[in-house]
């Protein structure tokens, strides 16, 4: 969980004889799957949403899925769409859920009843780090003097997440005080309904810190609106090479949040093959290639069985992490 796997940059064989070919008049399809329907737990322009439709462009430009469609459908902590892809199970054998370790953290807190193990999980795909972030105007230039304030006085930093208190925003922020020396049970969580309604509390100075996403940091930070501080990978993203990491300022800890797809659960094998194949096989596009260095990805390949090993571990630590927060008993 806490570890950063290497970026893989490869150029396209397939997909440079496709543009070859097309330019020459050929007209034929390289798909290996007809169709995807993008099931997505929350509201547009999250993690979860972007994780989705960035994955849908790679395929569908690269030509190996036909179509892709997208549903978000928020509610219960991404509970309602696991619920309606449980519930709608044999007529969703063309859908992919998103999710990340939320679902994991929500199990083990039983903000819903299910967990990954009553889905069909394909693979975990790509992960982003997270990262803390400042109004344009804050008094930080860095993140070892939030830390200094911390240190002196746990109440005087408040930080925003987008998510409720327990959730991964609060974790990681727990988890970063931790290795600075601090007491993770001091501190001072707020949250906020989405990211949105955390970057608001930011801005209009409710909050002096924002615990977030890599890739929705740097977002906010491309439209001008905040300061990155630090981020948690173990070395500097190439997204942005300014941006230190926790690590370089003598805090002993990294983080990356995977995300992938989950199928409906009796999905069938041939059928959970194939996903995983295309899923696999998208790595080797341009295509795909541009999506993950705009949003500061890094690959986190695990299909089928070692992704279920995966979780299992991921659990297990979370739920560690938890029990020190008071969380879980």
């Amino acid at each position: 969980m806490f570890s950063k796997s290497p970026f893989r940059k490869r150029s396209s064989l397939v997909a440079a004889v496709l543009a070859g070919c097309l330019t020459a008049g050929a007209s034929f399809s390289v798909s290996a799957v007809e169709s995807i329907h993008f099931l997505i737990p929350g509201g547009a322009g999250g993690g979860w949403d972007g994780t989705a439709r960035g994955t849908g462009e790679a395929l569908s430009k690269s030509g190996l899925v036909e179509s892709v469609s997208y549903e978000n459908m928020s509610g219960g902590g991404g509970g309602k769409a696991i619920a309606h892809l449980i519930e709608t199970a044999d007529q969703k054998h063309d859908t992919l859920m998103v999710n990340s370790t939320p679902i994991v953290i929500r199990s083990l807190s039983k903000v819903f009843p299910q967990s990954f193990r009553d889905l069909t999980p394909i693979a975990a795909t790509i992960g982003d780090f997270g990262a803390f972030v400042v109004k344009n105007d804050s008094k930080y230039t860095s993140f070892t003097q939030v830390v200094a304030d911390y240190q002196e006085n746990p109440r005087s930093v408040k930080i925003a997440g987008g998510s409720a208190r327990g959730s991964m925003d609060h974790l990681v922020a727990a988890m970063a005080f931790k290795a600075a020396g601090g007491d993770p049970r001091k501190v001072r969580y707020v949250a906020y309904d989405a990211g949105g309604d955390a970057m608001a509390g930011l801005l209009s100075g409710e909050t002096q810190l924002l615990s977030t996403g890599f890739s929705e940091a740097l977002a906010l930070a491309e439209a001008g609106e905040v300061r990155i501080l630090v981020m948690t990978g173990s070395e500097r993203s190439d997204a942005a090479p300014e941006v230190p990491t926790l690590q370089e300022l003598g805090y002993n800890a990294t983080f990356v949040n995977w995300r992938g797809f989950f199928g409906a659960p009796g999905l069938s094998e041939d059928q959970k093959a194939e996903y995983v194949d295309v899923l696999k096989k998208m790595y080797d596009t341009d295509a795909w290639e541009n999506v993950r260095a705009r949003n500061g990805w890094t690959e986190i390949f695990k299909p089928d069985a070692e992704f279920i090993s995966f979780l299992e571990e991921q659990e297990t630590e979370v739920g560690a992490l938890m029990r020190v927060l008071g969380f879980l008993k």
